[in-house]
C-alpha cells in the first residue's frame, strides 16, 4: 500500500504543472496512513490465528507484536502529517488581513519523504536479516536526513541536517561492522539461526562434545555489542547522545515532531526481540552479555538528560534532554528482560510518544497563535529562523496563560505527566519500569532513576513557573489593514481579543485528544495495561 502510493504521488507530480499540491499531498499521505491501519487492524487475526508468519523466504516476519507497533506509527504519523494538511489559523470573518503563509505548506516533498521513512520503520519493525536489518535502518535514515534539511532557506536546518548525517552515516557504519562480524563467525544472516546458534552454545562447556569446535560464543557477544552502539547513537541515547540537541534545536519544529518520535519507536521494537533471544546464553569466556552496555546507557542517560538539561533555556534542546532522560528508563525495562519489565516497556514506549507528541504539537500551535502578537525583547529580535521555528526560547512563553488558557493548561498537563505526577499517565510508566526493576535486583539503578526524575522536575516546573506565574510580555498587532474599511477603524479595539484569531479544528482537536488521553487514563486503564500485558505474554511464549 505504501510503496504504491509513493509511486503514484511522484507520477502524478512528473505529469502535472501546477507546484502548489504541498496540501493535497499530505492530506493524500493522511489517507493512505489510514487505509494502511485498518489494513494492519484487519490482519491481526491472521497473526494471532498463526502465531506469526514469515515473509519473502525469512527477511522480514509479521507478529502480533510487530504488527501492533505497524499500526501505532501508522497512528502517530498520520497525526504529525496533520500540521502540514491543514492551515493552522483561522480568522474572524468580519476582516480580510492578509496570513502569512509558511513554508511548510509550500514543500510537496514533505509527505512523500515522510511515506518513505514509515516503510524504513515499519520493515525494521519486521526484519528477521542481517541484510534486511541494514538496509531498513538506512531507509529510514536517510529519510530522515533529507527531512532535516528540506528546508533549502533555513541555513540552521542545513547546518543541522549536515551533522546529522555525518554522525548518522557513523553510527551506520557501527551497524555494518557488527552484522558483518556476526555473519563472519555464525555464517548465517538470519536473526533465527543466530538465536538458535546461541542457545545451544552451553554444549561448548562440555570439552568432551565439543560440536561446535570452531564457534566462539564471547565472539558474537562483541560483535552484538558493537551493533548496538550504532543503535543508541540513533535513539540519541548517552553516551551518544551529543548530536541530539544540536539537530533537534536546528531543524524546524515540525520536522522536529517525526524526528524526535517515529525514528526511536522501530528501533527499540527491534532491540526488543534482539535483547530477548540472545541475552540468555552461556559464555566459556566473558561472564557478562552485550546487553550490559544498555544498562550502563540507561544510567548515564538518566544522569546526563537531567543534569544537563537544568542548564538549558532553549526549548527544543530542553526537550531533546528531556527525551535523553526517558530513553534512560526505556532502556532500563528493555535491559531486565522479564515478562513485567517488557509490559513496562511497552506500556512506557507508547505512552511517552503520546506525551512527546502532544508536546510538540503544543508548542507549535503556541508559535502559530503567538504570530499576530510582539515580543518585546531585543534577545528575540536577534533569534534565526523564527519563521520555522516561532517558539526557540523558554522565556518566549513567559504569561502565556493570559494568552491562551486552555493550551497552557494542556501543556501543564503534558509536563507534569514527564514528571511523573499521579494520576497522569506518566506516574504509572515509571512506577511499571521501577517495579521491574526492583523485583530483579536493579536497587542501585532505580535509586538513581528516582533521583534524577525528583531532579528532573526543576526544569519541567521551571517551564509551568513562567507559563502560568509570569507576566507576558507580547503585545497585539495587526498584520496589514488592507480591505478594512473606515467603519471597521472604528471598532479595532476587537482586535484586542484573542477570539479574533483561533486555531484550526485539526490542531485543537488533535491537542485535545491527546490531553484527555493523559489526563484520564486513570479511569480506563485496564484495555491499554492489558494490550501491554497481553503482547508481553505473547513475546514470551512464541
Amino acid at each position: 500500500m505504501l510503496i504504491n502510493s509513493i509511486l503514484l504521488l511522484l507520477l502524478s507530480n512528473a505529469v502535472t504543472l501546477k507546484r502548489e499540491k504541498s496540501i493535497f499531498y499530505s492530506r493524500l499521505a493522511i489517507i493512505i496512513i489510514i487505509i494502511s491501519f485498518l489494513l494492519g487492524i484487519e490482519s491481526l487475526y491472521i497473526v494471532y490465528l498463526e502465531k506469526g508468519i514469515g515473509l519473502y523466504n525469512g527477511l522480514f516476519h509479521i507478529t502480533a507484536n510487530t504488527q501492533t507497533f505497524h499500526i501505532f506509527i501508522y497512528g502517530i504519523s498520520a497525526i504529525i502529517l496533520q500540521l502540514t494538511a491543514f492551515y493552522p489559523r483561522k480568522i474572524f470573518p468580519n476582516f480580510k488581513i492578509e496570513e502569512k503563509k509558511g513554508e511548510e505548506f509550500k514543500i510537496m516533498e514533505f509527505p512523500i519523504i515522510i511515506l518513505f521513512i514509515i516503510i524504513g520503520a515499519v520493515l525494521l519493525i519486521s526484519s528477521s536479516n542481517l541484510v534486511s536489518i541494514f538496509l531498513s535502518v538506512e531507509l529510514q535514515s536517510y529519510g530522515l536526513y533529507l527531512l532535516s534539511t528540506l528546508y533549502r532557506n533555513s541555513e540552521l536546518a542545513t547546518t543541522s541536517g549536515i551533522t546529522y548525517f555525518l554522525l548518522g552515516g557513523l553510527s551506520s557504519c557501527f551497524i555494518l561492522l557488527g552484522t558483518s562480524l556476526l555473519y563472519a563467525n555464525s555464517g548465517t544472516t538470519s536473526l533465527e539461526n543466530l538465536y538458535v546458534i546461541t542457545h545451544i552454545s552451553d554444549i561448548l562447556q562440555d570439552n568432551t562434545n565439543n560440536i561446535l569446535y570452531w564457534y566462539k560464543p564471547y565472539y558474537i557477544n562483541i560483535s552484538l555489542l558493537i551493533m548496538s552502539v550504532g543503535f543508541l547513537f540513533k535513539i540519541s541515547a548517552a553516551p551518544f547522545h551529543f548530536w541530539s540537541p544540536e539537530v533537534y534545536d536546528g531543524i524546524p519544529t515540525i520536522v522536529t515532531t517525526f524526528v524526535a518520535i517515529v525514528a526511536k519507536i522501530s528501533i527499540f521494537i527491534f532491540l526488543l526481540e534482539l535483547v530477548h533471544y540472545t541475552s540468555n546464553y552461556f559464555f566459556t569466556t566473558f561472564t557478562f552479555t552485550w546487553t550490559y552496555i544498555l544498562l550502563i546507557s540507561s544510567l548515564l542517560s538518566l544522569i546526563i538528560g537531567t543534569l544537563v538539561g537544568l542548564t538549558q533555556f532553549r526549548i527544543k534542546r530542553l526537550y531533546a534532554y528531556s527525551t535523553i532522560s526517558h530513553v534512560g528508563f526505556i532502556l532500563l525495562a528493555l535491559s531486565i528482560n522479564s515478562v513485567e519489565s517488557i509490559q513496562a516497556f511497552i506500556f512506557y514506549l507508547m505512552q511517552y510518544s503520546i506525551s512527546n507528541l502532544n508536546a510538540f504539537i503544543i508548542l507549535i500551535s503556541i508559535g502559530y497563535s503567538l504570530f499576530y502578537h510582539v515580543y518585546n525583547n531585543k534577545e528575540y529580535d536577534k533569534l534565526k529562523d523564527k519563521n520555522n521555528s516561532p517558539i526557540q526560547l523558554i522565556s518566549q512563553i513567559k504569561g502565556y496563560f493570559y494568552i491562551n488558557s486552555f493550551l497552557a493548561i494542556s501543556l501543564a498537563l503534558t509536563i507534569f505527566s514527564f514528571v511523573g505526577i499521579p494520576p497522569l499517565v506518566g506516574f504509572f510508566a515509571k512506577q511499571m519500569v521501577l517495579s521491574a526493576a526492583l523485583n530483579n535486583g536493579y536497587i542501585f539503578l532505580t535509586l538513581i532513576a528516582i533521583l534524577t526524575s525528583v531532579i528532573g522536575a526543576v526544569y519541567y516546573l521551571g517551564i509551568i513557573k513562567q507559563v502560568f506565574f509570569d507576566e507576558p510580555k507580547y503585545k497585539f498587532k495587526i498584520i496589514s489593514t488592507k480591505f478594512i474599511t473606515d467603519k471597521d477603524y472604528i471598532n479595532l479595539s476587537i482586535f484586542k481579543d484573542n477570539n479574533m484569531f483561533r486555531l484550526s479544528s485539526s490542531l485543537t482537536f488533535t491537542i485535545s485528544v491527546l490531553t484527555l488521553i493523559i489526563t484520564l487514563f486513570m479511569l480506563m486503564p485496564q484495555e491499554w495495561l492489558s494490550m501491554a500485558n497481553i503482547l508481553a505474554l505473547l513475546f514470551f511464549n512464541t
